[in-house]
């Protein structure tokens, strides 16, 4: 039986689905942030329509979204969602986007929930996580009891592991690039997944590490618990704890973390 939590990200998940597969390769109207961003319409209703049902089960939690904002950001739990992660990803077309709805009870990330509606060919997939209640993937459309348990890979020599990296941009700036690109020929191989692929790769076993840089705590909270309820580990680049000021990430199978500390910023 489905938590309350799973049961309310799952019905507002679906939702968001709904108006998300509706607008997907259609015509929209796309605007821009201050930092370039984009942002649609369909990133506006797709939030609404997750705070709307979000709210309806739990009205005294607090709420922190990407386009609408922070409500009630004092409450002990909190909400933290983004509708569309990766919305360059959906105005240009391509299905590597995804729902992300997080719950942080007293500054630590208790449930996770990230559903790609457009991913495998149109049929979706979902991935969530609550502590002490492990990580499982399926389908969108699959009934939970159908669902696969994750489990992390158990590389634990670099020679053997596949790191997979995205929005290096900081990095990049920094002395640590020269670090990475001392690591990486030490690699089996190296991806660029990005987004939540990546994390969900890596929580299956199918990587063993991810690394990126100017991130914002919205796109990684769900994707953390889903990572450490499959086993893994999921810091900042520095081996802290995520908060809401995080900005880089090292996630990996925990063995092969150390194996990255030099990247510290």
């Amino acid at each position: 039986m489905a938590s309350p939590h799973l049961a309310a990200a799952l019905q507002a998940a679906r939702a968001a689905t709904e108006i998300i597969r509706k607008a997907y390769r259609g015509n929209f109207r796309v605007e821009y942030k201050a930092d370039a961003s984009p942002v649609t319409e369909v990133d506006v209703a797709a939030e609404r329509a997750i705070k709307a049902v979000l709210r309806e089960h739990f009205p005294d939690y607090g709420f922190y979204g990407e386009e609408t904002g922070r409500e009630m950001a004092d409450a002990e739990s909190l909400w933290l969602v983004d509708p569309i992660d990766g919305t360059k990803a959906f105005v240009r077309g391509y299905p590597i986007f995804s729902v992300q709805i997080a719950l942080m009870r007293r500054s630590r990330i208790e449930f996770g929930l990230s559903c790609a509606p457009c991913w495998n060919e149109g049929l979706g997939e979902l991935v969530w996580a609550e502590r002490g209640a492990g990580a499982w993937r399926g389908l969108l459309e699959t009934p939970l009891a159908d669902f696969e348990r994750l489990q992390v890979s158990a590389i634990d020599q670099l020679g053997q592991a596949t790191l997979s990296t995205g929005n290096l941009a900081t990095l990049a700036r920094a002395p640590q690039w020269a670090e990475l690109g001392r690591l990486i020929p030490q690699l089996h191989r190296i991806r660029g997944y990005g987004d939540f692929v990546h994390y969900h790769y890596l929580a299956g076993g199918k990587l063993d590490a991810v690394v990126e840089s100017d991130v914002n705590i919205l796109d990684i909270a769900a994707l953390s618990v889903i990572v450490e309820e499959a086993g893994g580990r999921f810091t900042d680049l520095n081996g802290r704890p995520l908060s809401l000021e995080t900005r880089t990430v090292l996630a990996s199978n925990g063995r092969l973390h150390e194996a990255f500390a030099s990247l510290a910023l």
